[in-house]
């Protein structure tokens, strides 16, 4: 059976697909850079950043976390040939302010303690679940993260920046 969503999807995905003409695009981004940002429903990445489909790479997780986007980050620069990151996370997020204890408490509660251990087994350690306290010292700690890491080239350019979901703004957070 087919859900709702489901429907909408293939409805919408016909409509594009009629004016689809971007098939000739690279695979290599033009801009040769990739955005780190969040999941966050309220960010549309295309106009905010101002760029369209084969321009960059944009790597989208729970609270734009450098350390999740890492394994994609690395195989954009060394498969794919970009030479910067933003790192663009948000005001509002859902992220900022958790804690793991909490977050394991719900997942254990909602699916159970086996679903917590599974994730703990994929990663070969304690689950992190990459919370922030502070929005401005989040974006330092993942630029710093980038910066000091092995996996990334000391020639990439990384930055650091805040969108605003109010006013469609950002902003550059400085070091």
């Amino acid at each position: 059976m087919t859900t709702t969503n489901e429907a909408y999807l293939i409805r919408s995905n016909r409509k594009y697909a009629k004016l689809f003409d971007d098939g000739d695009l690279s695979h290599l981004p033009a801009k040769k850079y990739a955005i780190v940002t969040c999941m966050d429903c309220r960010i549309d990445a295309y106009s905010a950043f101002g760029i369209t489909p084969g321009d960059a790479h944009v790597i989208r997780n729970a609270g734009g976390s450098a350390r999740d986007a890492l394994r994609s980050l690395v195989i954009s620069q060394q498969l794919l040939q970009t030479t910067e990151v933003f790192i663009i996370k948000h005001t509002h997020c859902g992220m900022q302010g958790l804690t793991n204890d909490g977050v394991n408490a719900t997942v254990v509660k909602n699916l159970g303690a086996e679903a917590l251990a599974e994730l703990d087994a994929v990663h070969c350690r304690k689950f992190d679940w990459l919370p922030f306290a502070e929005l401005k010292q989040g974006v330092k700690d993942d630029v710093a993260f980038l910066e000091t890491s092995r996996a990334i080239p000391r020639s990439v350019h990384v930055s650091g920046w805040v969108y605003d979901v109010e006013t469609g703004k950002v902003n550059r957070v400085e070091e």
